[in-house]
């Protein structure tokens, strides 16, 4: 006798609490091996293929691509076994957690207890579906109880806004309240009244392309005006000649060996610099009302890529030279334009370096990447007129500036923490003093 196994959305880590569906892998029908990657999701941090822990053939598939799907709702069936002979068989809760599965999976696949309310429904209602495309189990009807919400984020949304929950009908599996639904309400409670929708709309709303707030983008969005809303910033900046670092690197690629980049010198004169000015290697736990100094430094650096701007973190940087930074650079960067970044790779940052000088531009006034406690921004190194030694030159100038919480430190640890990158950039060997 078969079984069907219901296969839900794994808690993908990092605190993720919902994702959305970008590809199916598989169709209704399809047989499927453990830990084949049956759907593709996008998350707030990265592209995810997620793979299912049963081996069987799909009965039915859960939402459609575009869609948003919170942390625990159903995403396939499977029957797992011999092919039914009957009617519909009920398979029990526990059975379905006990039978085959993958030792390889990812956080909660199928093995926590989802609330009892939710449960009971399961057991009624989970039935061997037909396959070779004959129709797949009904979705499950509503039930009275506990407005049906598993994302915290959904529900801060509605609470924000003074919405109702228990007045929505959820558009999600099992009646679930989707981020959607509310953000649908919010609209519809804020639309003029239709005698006056056509009028208004005329009068003052320009004609324009809507463009989704989700996603990535979404994500940097949150994460930006957050930072702009809880941290008091302060910047300060100041350009260098950065002529002999230029050379320095030009002389380390001519020795041989694996060559070195530009952001890997410049990241390990970050790591020194945070090393005599450790202040603004720190959070703050506004709850406590505590600065937080971490130890190690794990530096990211803003990459942009097709799917918008990520910012990748080189983990224990502080251990790392030059060679390793480079390394350790390229390959993020890499995954970072194919999409493969993992969500640990894209958190945990404890100070982050923005070179936008690779677009072109001198200079900018980095926004600090929440929680941490500064940012340093790199321009374009150009060709300027510089006096140096005495005399009027030509030398390679670069303007660096950094943003940073004025919670952790006064402008003399931020003045001082620049002026010695700065002094780095133009003089190499002063970092020889620190090694």
């Amino acid at each position: 006798m078969a079984q069907v196994l219901e296969f839900r959305l794994p808690d993908l880590g990092e605190g993720l609490t919902e994702a959305e569906i970008v590809r199916w892998l598989v169709e209704v029908g399809d047989v499927v091996a453990v830990d084949q990657p049956v759907v593709e999701v996008e998350t707030a941090k990265a592209m995810v293929d997620v793979p299912c822990p049963y081996a069987g053939v799909v009965t039915a598939r859960y939402g459609e691509e575009g869609s948003e799907l919170p942390v625990g709702a159903p995403l396939i069936t499977v029957a797992v076994g011999a092919p039914a002979s009957g009617g519909p068989a009920e398979v029990p809760q526990t059975e379905a957690r006990e039978t085959e599965g993958s030792g390889n999976v990812l956080v909660g696949y199928g093995t926590s207890d989802a609330p009892a309310r939710r449960r009971r429904v399961r057991r009624e209602q989970q039935v061997l579906a037909p396959v070779n495309g004959r129709p797949a189990p009904e979705a499950p009807e509503a039930v009275q109880g506990p407005v049906a919400v598993i994302s915290p984020l959904v529900r801060r949304l509605a609470r924000e806004n003074g919405l109702d929950l228990r007045a929505l009908t959820g558009s999600g599996p099992d009646g679930l309240i989707l981020r959607a639904d509310v953000e649908h309400a919010l609209r519809t409670a804020a639309t003029p009244a239709p005698a006056t929708a056509a009028a208004t709309a005329t009068a003052t709303a320009p004609a324009g392309t809507r463009v989704p707030l989700k996603g990535v983008r979404g994500a940097v969005a949150d994460k930006l005006s957050r930072s702009r809303t809880e941290i008091p910033d302060a910047t300060c900046w100041v350009d260098a000649d950065a002529t002999e670092l230029m050379r320095a690197r030009t002389a380390m690629n001519a020795a041989g060996g694996p060559k070195i980049s530009l952001i890997a010198l410049l990241a390990r004169i970050c790591t020194a610099a945070l090393a005599r000015f450790p202040e603004l290697n720190s959070t703050v736990d506004t709850a406590a009302r505590e600065i937080v100094r971490l130890d190690a430094v794990h530096l990211g650096f803003a990459a942009q890529t097709e799917r918008g701007l990520v910012v990748p973190v080189v983990k224990d940087a502080q251990g790392r030279d030059a060679e390793s930074l480079s390394a350790e650079f390229a390959r993020l960067t890499e995954s970072a334009r194919t999409g493969s970044l993992t969500p640990a790779e894209l958190t945990g940052g404890t100070f982050t370096l923005n070179n936008y000088g690779v677009f072109g531009v001198d200079g900018s006034t980095p926004i600090i990447n929440h929680p941490e406690a500064a940012m340093l921004g790199v321009g374009r190194i150009v060709p300027k007129p510089w006096v140096h030694e005495g005399e009027l030159a030509v030398r390679q100038v670069v303007q660096l500036s950094l943003t940073f919480d004025h919670r952790v430190c006064d402008g003399g640890t931020a003045g001082g923490f620049l002026r010695y990158v700065a002094d780095c950039v133009e003089q190499p060997a002063v970092l020889l003093r620190t090694l």
